[in-house]
């Protein structure tokens, strides 16, 4: 029997779930390669053995996406799987033209077939763009269901930047676990909120051998969605968050708007910093687009972490490097905190250098904003060096993790806090008494 030729495009992340449930073990099937973007320096390594299965004895190569259509070409692919997240429509079938110019057929896996069923209750945690809210929302759903009663063991979208052989599944339950873990600033940030509040956290690359580690000792899987990716999971009850400052993103962009099309509860979030013509906007299109969804209402209020007088400053603003980058948000809750104690950002641009400075030619939409990325130790290097070069009176951090455990700022610095706050109701916690 001839198999199939099959390439993934991924970004570490799902295109290694859909392997795994869609192609692993599969002999119609032969995986030539995945493709690699978004995420820097994940081309050039490989699916390992070890993960990939017997049917790959050399693991499955990584390449970069940039060389997609010579790639179909000199490896005769006939199927193309598009296996990541948070990009425009238009951009999704941009891709299908490139892949179906060169002899392929394109293909985007239904839910069906890509999410697992636990023999836990699931919720899930979504959002229609990367930064609308998730982080918050999930770690208010996990309070009030650990208030409710229930162990609630929170499991996180993919990650995978290291080894990937030492990374099937990840159990985090103390601060050291990340460090065990060798966790880039990427992962911290979504972990540690967590761990502060006692909550277990399990990640990885095998999400099948991940659900069966957290089953043992969870009442209540709850999802933590990662960009706009749709659950890995079956979910019981899905929360979809919004974001009225990209009003209209909702409807444009994959899988976001899948995401909304299956959400049983549309949280709208910030509310307080956005105009009363984009949130009608996103109210209108959920109606149309999930009529029976029910639809919530909510601010994410930005606090520092100490009390701090910066009216006239010049501050550095560091925002979450994700939410600025693909997500691609031109203000976060540091730019908000700094507007509202009348400090002036200031450009960090000029001083960018290495892959902080790659990142920006990447990204031109960033601004003047410095986004907190640390995929590597170079990463964080330069990091580092890019921040302390700047001419500020002030630093603001508004990363979801304490920046200056990872870099040694020379300005003096301050960190902001957000937190979930539902408007009028229903509530998150009129929604989940219904679930418990």
């Amino acid at each position: 029997m001839q198999r199939r030729r099959v390439l993934i495009m991924g970004a570490a992340g799902r295109d290694f779930h859909n392997f795994n449930l869609l192609f692993r073990g599969r002999e119609k099937y032969e995986v030539v390669a995945f493709t690699a973007t978004q995420i820097p320096d994940i081309a050039g390594r490989a699916y390992p053995v070890e993960l990939a299965g017997d049917l790959y004895p050399d693991g499955i190569p990584i390449l970069p996406e940039e060389e997609l259509q010579g790639i179909i070409r000199e490896k005769d692919i006939q199927d193309v799987v598009f296996a990541y997240s948070d990009v425009p429509h238009e951009y999704v079938m941009h891709k299908a033209s490139i892949v179906n110019a060169a002899g392929a057929n394109f293909l985007l896996p239904g839910a069906a077939e890509t999410m697992i069923k636990s023999r836990k209750p699931v919720v899930a945690v979504l959002a229609v763009r990367t930064g609308c809210g998730k982080s918050q929302t999930t770690r208010r759903v996990a309070e009030i269901l650990t208030d409710a009663g229930k162990r609630v063991v929170v499991i996180r979208h993919p990650m995978p930047y290291g080894d990937l052989r030492e990374q099937v599944w990840q159990r985090f339950a103390e601060y050291e676990d990340m460090a065990k873990h060798k966790c880039t600033i990427e992962e911290m940030e979504e972990y540690e909120p967590h761990i502060a509040r006692g909550n277990v956290v399990y990640a990885g690359v095998d999400y099948g051998r991940i659900l069966e580690e957290a089953e043992k000792e969870a009442d209540v899987v709850l999802w933590d969605g990662g960009n706009n990716d749709a659950s890995f999971y079956v979910p019981d009850l899905t929360i979809t968050v919004l974001d009225p400052h990209r009003a209209g993103h909702e409807l444009s962009y994959y899988p976001g708007e899948q995401n909304l099309r299956a959400a049983d509860v549309a949280l709208i979030n910030k509310e307080g910093t956005a105009e009363a013509a984009a949130i009608d906007q996103v109210v209108k299109n959920v109606e149309d687009a999930n009529p029976d969804a029910v639809v919530m209402h909510a601010n994410s209020p930005v606090t520092f972490e100490e009390k701090v007088d910066l009216a006239g400053k010049r501050v550095l603003v560091i925002e979450d490097g994700p939410t600025l980058t693909h997500g691609g948000m031109k203000i976060g809750a540091g730019t908000v905190a700094a507007e509202a104690a009348g400090a002036t950002p200031v450009d960090a641009r000029e001083h960018a250098v290495g892959k902080i400075k790659e990142m920006y030619e990447k990204y031109p939409g960033i601004g003047t904003l410095l986004p907190a990325a640390g995929y590597s130790d170079e990463q964080v290097a330069d990091l580092e060096q890019t921040a302390n070069a700047v001419d500020c009176d002030y630093v603001i951090i508004g990363t979801p993790i304490d920046l200056r455990k990872v870099i040694k700022l020379e300005k003096p610095s301050v960190r902001v806090r957000y937190e979930l706050e539902v408007k009028g109701s229903p509530t998150l916690e009129d929604v989940l008494k219904d679930f418990v």
